[in-house]
């Protein structure tokens, strides 16, 4: 295994180099220096993510954030977990993140640098939430991807892209965590934990009341412009909710969050951008004494144990190389290093709670598997070992001119899928499917929730090693008053008929301040004729096609959706 200190601080480095709306200065950058790109400052308002409030072209401002992956759009659900994992990173091993130097343009601030580079993308982040209503664009985008041209190059017109219900949930949870953790810097940040429990609060109810948003997938004529992108697609959002109502809970006490869980009937599984329930567990284990569950941290400690012991026994008594790696029939999938990444994750918590040095070994072993004990040979982390990845798929490697890809990056992975036709594969056997080259988007190309785990991972290894276990510190999170004045709670709406063939009506429980909004599983809204100026609303839904929708209606406390049907 390379020496972790290094590697630990090039990883979190990494997310540096992928800073938009910043020139990256040679004292910082080195040879990687470049010119500022993507300002963000002028965002169009895209027509699928219109509201009363912000109608399509309006113009908003959105700066900094991470480049995704090997193009320069910012996604929020792909953002919502790798800005977990950096953050428990700090959650958990706050003594050695405290002292560790990054060299980046913040470190002569009071702030660990590890916070300061997570605030980079949480600053972003905020400016996702739609004020008027408390609902997240699902990510901000070029119509299409660019080509490989340097960040400063890429200037087509950019958009904020339809809300969605996975964007706001797991946005959500990311501002509840960052509360509790800044709320320890109220000094250095004043007012920032307020802000963040502030936007939470706001997300979950919008979230509530619009459960089943889909993510834009490729926008068709319904909208202007297409958009073809990435989708982060999701059909199932409960994990998402979970995890908002988990974080929301743990940092606030308040038990409506945690009576909304139902906790212990769900299942755990290794963390990625479409299953963070296993996130918000993690989350209630650390911080379980400042918790009012009594037992039921058990209950949450032994089924994370109970999932780590699966990669741990994989590791010992059958894995290739000693590893966790193939315990599944997916883990060598797209991202297959992510997936040893965070199989170490879960391995790790497991040995906080029981000290059993197996599950340690194994989380080792992961590592020693990415950083090259592996079927080809190679360190997939960019700049680090003798033969590591060097090719990767990345705009700024491929553009910047210099021999060495940016450094502190990892790789994809083995993925036999091939997805790319790229020639040249040494092989289609899943451990083997790799190739270091840019063309190989399947297996070579990064992303920051690859990232983050690494990042988590050798820190918390080099923390072990060197004596610092995990500990949690005491927050003190209250909700500011006047945040849910605009929240409607116990408010429904009731649809008849319904199903409908013709028309529906709906007994109005408010006053409007603006017509209801049709919107189908998709996403996509509709515009139907009807009256809404009574106390009945009548709209007709000849309109429509057959399906399910749902109606939205804004009022001046908040708004409340409905599911309906309409049937020919």
């Amino acid at each position: 295994m390379l020496p972790l200190l290094p590697l630990s601080k090039g990883v979190i480095k990494g997310f540096y180099y992928q800073r938009a709306s910043i020139a990256l200065t040679a004292p910082y950058a080195g040879k990687w220096s470049r010119a500022a790109g993507h300002p963000d400052n002028v965002v169009q308002v895209h027509s699928s993510a219109v509201s009363p409030g912000r109608p399509v072209g309006t113009i908003i401002s959105s700066p900094r954030g991470w480049y995704d992956a090997g193009d320069y759009n910012k996604y929020i659900v792909n953002s919502g977990i790798s800005t977990y994992t950096m953050l428990a990173a700090y959650e958990h091993f706050s003594a050695y993140y405290d002292t560790l130097a990054l060299n980046i343009p913040e470190s002569t601030n009071a702030i660990p640098d590890i916070l300061d580079e997570a605030l980079w993308n949480i600053r972003w982040m905020l400016t996702m939430q739609d004020p008027y209503d408390g609902g997240v664009y699902h990510k901000l985008t070029n119509a299409d991807f660019d080509g490989d041209i340097m960040p400063s190059a890429a200037t087509t017109t950019r958009y904020v892209v339809q809300k969605s219900t996975a964007a706001t949930f797991d946005f959500t949870a990311v501002m509840a965590q960052a509360a509790r953790i800044f709320s320890n810097f109220e000094n250095e940040l004043p007012g920032l934990s307020d802000s963040c429990i502030s936007a939470a609060v706001k997300a979950y109810e919008w979230g509530l009341s619009n459960q089943v948003i889909y993510n834009q997938t490729t926008l068709n004529a319904n909208f202007n412009p297409d958009i073809t992108t990435g989708t982060y697609g999701d059909g199932n959002f409960s994990d998402e909710q979970f995890w908002a109502a988990t974080e929301l809970y743990v940092t606030t006490l308040e038990s409506q969050y945690y009576n909304s869980t139902q906790t212990l009937s769900k299942n755990l599984d290794i963390p990625g951008w479409p299953n963070v329930n296993t996130l918000g567990f993690i989350s209630m284990g650390h911080n379980r004494e400042y918790l009012h569950i009594g037992t039921d941290t058990t209950n949450i400690k032994n089924k994370i144990i109970s999932l780590a012991s699966v990669y741990k026994n994989y590791a010992v008594n059958t894995g290739a190389y000693g590893t966790a790696m193939g315990t599944n029939g997916g883990d060598f999938n797209w991202g297959s290093n992510a997936v040893a990444a965070n199989q170490s994750f879960i391995l790790l918590q497991a040995y906080y709670y029981t000290l059993d040095t197996n599950y340690l070994n194994a989380a080792v072993s992961n590592i020693d598997y990415v950083l090259g004990r592996n079927g080809v040979g190679y360190s997939f982390v960019t700049g680090y070992g003798t033969k590591s990845s060097n090719d990767p798929h990345h705009r700024v490697s491929q553009a910047d001119g210099v021999a060495q890809a940016v450094p502190g990056l990892l790789v994809g992975g083995p993925n036999p899928g091939q997805q790319d036709g790229c020639t040249g594969y040494p092989s289609s056997l899943p451990a083997l499917s790799y190739l270091d080259n840019s063309c190989s988007y399947s297996t070579n190309e990064i992303a920051i929730n690859w990232n983050a785990p690494m990042v988590y991972i050798t820190g918390a290894v080099q923390s072990l090693y060197s004596g610092i276990k995990p500990e949690a510190k005491p927050y003190l999170v209250t909700i500011p008053t006047g945040v849910t004045d605009k929240v409607l709670k116990n408010v429904s709406l009731k649809v008849y008929p319904n199903p409908s063939s013709t028309v529906i009506y709906i007994d109005k429980p408010f006053a409007l301040i603006s017509k209801p909004v049709i919107i189908d599983m998709h996403g996509r809204e509709y515009e139907v004729s009807g009256d809404w100026s009574n106390d009945q609303i009548i709209l007709n839904t000849n309109e429509l096609n057959p399906g399910m929708y749902l109606i939205r209606i804004q009022g001046e406390a908040g708004a409340v959706a409905q599911k309906f049907t309409v049937m020919r």
